[in-house]
């Protein structure tokens, strides 16, 4: 589990979606045609299909080497997603670092010395309920077919990867490679968003419903994912001089027009998306020779593009 302190859709479901992609793909079959790919399945999309990132919920992570671009949840952990957005106005994380790289796990970002004496957190909230998980009735949840061995269902909800229990009344985001979480210690309610992470590895979906989830980056994850790795046990850099320094952290609404960059996710409540699923689900190029029929909900693309001018 992440120490996260130092030391310390329309409502149609998406399987209703996919069989209705069904008959479209088993035709180009029927005909001898090759199937579309799934390159060809978004260059089909409409402009309908995607939807522009909200830039009051898009959060720059400037780093030497590039800019790292995160989607928040406020869906999921709006107490979360609204004090990363007041820490983003408070230049909190300017001139801290990436100060933890944790192989096939996890990358850290904050203070790397907060502890008792932590950086005043100034307009934020210094301490927020655990938001592991939210009332599942009035979301709009898009179920993939296939079963999963985290939750009785999975699927996607306002665009993100996540679980639900319809017995529970239940739902909650799943940690799927480039999700960012809210570190914390051993209290369910010690995070406040100021330390956070973004998974790298395998998807630890045992950290499901035991932190909170506050988004995904949605571009410029390898600029996380390529970091050296720090030491065993926990990936923390011994010597500072290995931290990757944090020019700043910005959320989109403040940056100049100029300087943003325009950026759109398909949607999952499309039929588009149910067809790139089903072809994910069984792959029908000439390489594959035995389609899986199978598909696990992190493998599933969320694919984002540049708007067109």
């Amino acid at each position: 589990m992440p120490q996260i302190r130092r030391h310390r859709l329309l409502p149609l479901a998406l399987a209703a979606l996919l069989a209705s992609a069904l008959p479209t793909l088993a035709q180009a079959g029927d005909d001898d045609a090759p199937p579309p790919s799934m390159a060809e399945l978004l260059d089909a999309s409409s402009p309908a299909d995607w939807r522009s990132l909200d830039p009051e919920n898009t959060v720059y992570l400037e780093l030497d080497a590039g800019r790292v671009i995160i989607e928040l949840a406020p869906d999921f952990a709006p107490a979360h997603a609204e004090n990363v957005r007041t820490l983003a106005r408070g230049h909190f994380w300017d001139g801290l670092s990436v100060y933890r790289s944790h192989d096939n796990f996890v990358v850290q970002w904050g203070d790397p010395e907060s502890g008792d004496a932590r950086r005043p957190v100034g307009a934020a909230r210094d301490a927020l309920p655990a938001e592991f998980e939210r009332n599942a009735s009035g979301l709009e949840f898009h179920a993939l077919p296939d079963a999963d061995g985290w939750a009785p269902e999975v699927g996607f909800a306002a665009g993100f990867p996540a679980g639900r229990d319809p017995h529970e009344g239940k739902a909650w985001l799943a940690h799927c490679y480039g999700m960012v979480g809210a570190g914390r210690n051993a209290e369910p309610d010690s995070s406040i968003g100021a330390e956070l992470y973004a998974v790298i590895g395998q998807s630890p979906r045992q950290l499901d419903r035991n932190i909170t989830l506050v988004g995904r980056v949605v571009k410029g994850i390898e600029l996380l994912s390529s970091l050296p790795r720090g030491p065993e046990p926990m990936g923390f850099y011994e010597d500072p001089a290995q931290r990757t320094p944090i020019l700043s952290v910005r959320l989109a609404s403040e940056v100049p027009a100029g300087e943003r960059l325009r950026l759109q996710a398909l949607r999952t409540d499309s039929a588009a998306f149910a067809e790139l699923v089903e072809a994910r689900r069984n792959r029908r190029d000439d390489f594959y020779k035995r389609p899986a029929g199978h598909i696990d909900l992190c493998n599933v693309m969320l694919p984002v593009r540049v708007a067109a001018d």
